[in-house]
């Protein structure tokens, strides 16, 4: 394919593609993700690949990533029981860090402290693991859970600042 048929595809197919993806995932934001990550692969590929079954390559691959986040995203269990209601932040501060400090309150010891260790201190994955005495792939879950919670309670950077 050249460069100017993967134009041409990207003119013809981007919106039916992202239609689809919204119908099934029903998050604009998610949806364009995807959309972009199955163009994105086309570009990686586009040697490869016909112009005459590009359409059907895009479609499918992005259903496959369409799949992948979703089973990703059914793997993650959240910690504890909480209310909805308190999972997101709705005043108005102008001092960021108490605003974090509050969020990082709210995380469990351990994520906490995977993320202080991590983001504050600067240790990397082995290192968090000894010291906690964790495996690094324990370590990479936990952090990245932690992460999840606090970007859930704090939300936008807008709605802080």
């Amino acid at each position: 394919m050249t460069v100017k048929e993967y134009n041409k595809a990207v003119e013809e197919y981007s919106d039916g593609v992202y239609r689809f993806i919204l119908k099934n995932l029903r998050d604009g934001d998610r949806a364009s993700d995807v959309v972009q990550d199955s163009f994105e692969k086309l570009w990686m590929h586009v040697a490869e690949i016909d112009y005459k079954v590009a359409r059907s390559w895009l479609f499918t691959t992005a259903y496959n990533q369409m799949i992948d986040m979703l089973r990703r995203e059914s793997k993650m269990v959240l910690t504890g029981e909480h209310n909805d209601r308190e999972l997101y932040y709705e005043g108005s501060y102008t001092d960021l860090s108490e605003v974090l400090n509050q969020a990082l309150a709210r995380l469990p010891e351990q994520q906490r402290s995977v993320i202080m260790l991590r983001d504050y201190e600067g240790y990397s994955y082995k290192e968090i693991g000894e010291i906690t005495g964790m495996s690094e792939a324990q370590v990479k879950i936990s952090i990245y859970r932690g992460r999840m919670e606090l970007k859930r309670y704090i939300g936008t950077i807008e709605a802080v600042v």
